[in-house]
């Protein structure tokens, strides 16, 4: 009786080990991602409430080539870091610049993509576009972004107006609540200047793209360690890219290549598409 009753008690145990083994396995193949929904053509929300742009398009594609399931997390872009080390979110993929500063709190992969930086006004309004000429005047930027960053560095006497949201920014330009707006070119094109809301505005200045501020790219942060993710988010990349599934993406919203784009050809390319409303 008694070895009967071991080996039940042995293959109950197995029982449970194995489900919780499997219950495990499963729960590493779901992968939480932290995504902003508010930074068109990146991220934004349809009228039908679903998300969409190129962030949540890139973000299925690497799922989809890791064979794990995406589940989308939508944040505010300055609570992004905090959640992902706190674990509430696996990764993220949002736009985020990999810049050396980061990296003191997270890792990241490779790039998937890179754009310049550029200022944008009213038409006809005339700005210098230099520290004694933006002072005083009302810049808005988005919250805990390299554009934040590069503005209260470089742009002291200017009155720097943050907002959560990069369309809060562009709707308080749109009402002359603010002067002038910092952000990135082509989410300034595509987000702003090709819509109603923004044809009476243009770029004004030069584009930036300064390693020191705006860094290498837009990567996928993960938390520092997390090796293994990283690293199967960095073989995705490299395959989506080979097998030709990145530039169907890209060519969904983009006529230029946005993964690589020199500040001439992508800050250009904005400019151009925008004058042609």
């Amino acid at each position: 009786m008694n070895v009967f009753l071991r080996c039940a008690m042995v293959a109950a145990l197995v029982a449970v080990l194995g489900s919780f083994s499997a219950a495990a396995l499963a729960q590493a193949k779901k992968v939480r991602l932290g995504v902003e929904g508010a930074y068109p053509p990146f991220s934004e929300i349809d009228t039908s409430g679903k998300l969409k742009g190129f962030d949540i398009d890139m973000a299925n594609a690497l799922c989809s080539q890791m064979k794990v399931e995406c589940v989308m997390v939508q944040l505010s872009f300055d609570g992004m870091i905090p959640a992902l080390n706190s674990r509430k979110i696996d990764a993220v993929i949002a736009s985020m610049s990999i810049t050396d500063e980061r990296k003191k709190a997270v890792d990241f992969s490779d790039k998937y993509y890179k754009t310049p930086a550029r200022f944008v006004v009213k038409t006809g309004v005339k700005l210098d576009i230099t520290p004694a000429g933006l002072k005083g005047k009302r810049i808005g930027v988005q919250r805990s972004t390299v554009f934040d960053r590069f503005l209260g560095e470089n742009f002291k006497g200017a009155d720097v107006v943050r907002y959560t949201k990069q369309d809060e920014v562009f709707l308080d330009l749109a009402s002359g609540r603010i002067d002038a707006a910092l952000q990135d070119s082509v989410a300034a094109q595509e987000g702003f200047l090709k819509t109603a809301q923004g044809k009476s505005f243009t770029f004004i200045g030069p584009s930036y793209e300064d390693p020191k501020y705006f860094g290498y790219g837009a990567g996928i942060a993960v938390r520092k360690g997390d090796n293994a993710l990283r690293e199967d988010f960095n073989r995705a990349i490299a395959a989506i890219r080979a097998n030709g599934g990145y530039k169907k993406i890209q060519d969904a919203y983009f006529d230029f290549d946005v993964y690589g784009a020199p500040a001439a050809t992508a800050a250009g390319a904005a400019t151009n598409a925008a004058t042609k409303k």
